[in-house]
């Protein structure tokens, strides 16, 4: 099915865009501008990409960078912020985030960002940068990746899941995702996780110490002018399955540690994952409280005035594998893609 959603997507885009229709309703609905959101940024490494989505190459950002400098200004997430507050509607412009804080945002992002001058923000968790937290659904897909079958307990019963051929552990990783989303609580996904980890021989250690970035290197980026550390709560729990009490936790705990370890307090946040099941108006309203300046989440939207309203409330445009294209990101920029995308609506907020 998600498959099919992307080819149905991209058939729209591309009938919005060789028809005129995104160029035709741009002013209506591309707004002030938009956030870019990216996750992992490199070379492909291969395997049959139970995560492609969260990931593009190196060499696709720099052509994208250089298509939108063209026509769009890139500005920083202060810039945005302020942009919005006061009213400015003279231009369109991009703010760039990065979400989780993956080496490769600095090893292969940053320096296409420093070659085309574009500011960039990253989100980073505490519990990833001392590494007491997990990249959990990494982990996931390494063992449904590494195996022919994956088998755990469950309250209903013994589950094993048939990863023999590539279709069927995209399959395997989309029923265990389902089943860890759903069925169990953070805590106890964690936990999953971390027992298949045991049993399946995979080092959750060696995995973070290599994508992951440590203090040291975050704290080297204070070295780059173009780079804004944001919050991501400290161990990416999915804040609307927490009581609100945790929920607020994990926020401030992640905005005062990354002011201790780093030296400056971070103005704005990420809401982990950022979907409708993952962060409401209780986390908007939890954000707003504490003081951040700006929230993002993950909802696909553009930028309007009437966000200065909404300023913990912003939506985000992801590019993403799926979408590993120039001429779908302009698209997307057009905001043809918000109203499906939002049950009509082209004010996004949560």
């Amino acid at each position: 099915m998600t498959v099919i959603k992307t080819l149905m997507r991209k058939a729209y885009m591309q009938g919005a865009r060789y028809s005129g229709l995104s160029a035709l309703f741009s002013p209506l609905l591309s707004g002030v501008g938009a956030i870019l959101m990216f996750h992992h940024v490199r070379p492909w490494t291969g395997g049959v990409g139970l995560n492609q989505l969260l990931e593009v190459e190196p060499d696709f950002l720099d052509r994208l960078l250089d298509d939108l400098n063209r026509d769009m200004r890139f500005v920083s997430m202060d810039e945005a912020a302020d942009r919005l507050l006061r009213g400015h509607e003279d231009e369109r412009y991009l703010a760039v985030t990065l979400d989780d804080g993956y080496r490769d945002n600095v090893e292969h992002a940053a320096p296409v960002f420093r070659a085309h001058g574009v500011p960039y923000t990253i989100f980073v968790c505490p519990g990833y940068a001392d590494r007491s937290a997990d990249l959990w659904w990494e982990l996931a897909d390494m063992i449904v990746e590494a195996n022919d079958e994956v088998a755990f307990d469950t309250a209903s019963g013994r589950k094993v899941l048939d990863c023999s051929t590539a279709a069927l552990k995209h399959k395997a990783y989309a029923e265990f995702m389902r089943y860890a989303w759903t069925d169990i609580d953070e805590d106890a996904q964690r936990e999953l996780v971390r027992s298949l980890c045991e049993t399946y021989g995979i080092d959750r250690r060696a995995h973070s110490d290599a994508s992951l970035l440590d203090w040291d290197e975050l704290r080297a980026l204070e070295n780059d002018p173009l780079a804004t550390v944001g919050a991501h709560t400290v161990n990416h729990f999915m804040l609307a399955r927490l009581p609100r009490d945790r929920a607020a936790e994990e926020m401030v705990r992640s905005r005062d540690l990354l002011a201790e370890k780093l030296g400056k307090r971070p103005n704005h946040l990420a809401y982990p994952y950022g979907f409708p099941a993952a962060v409401g108006q209780r986390e908007v309203d939890i954000a707003r409280e504490l003081g951040f300046q700006t929230a993002v989440t993950t909802r696909h939207g553009m930028l309007m005035p009437g966000h200065r309203d909404a300023m913990q409330a912003l939506p985000r445009v992801s590019v993403n594998g799926n979408y590993q294209h120039v001429s779908y990101v302009e698209t997307m920029l057009t905001g043809i893609t918000v109203p499906p995308a939002n049950r009509g609506r082209r004010f996004v907020t949560v």
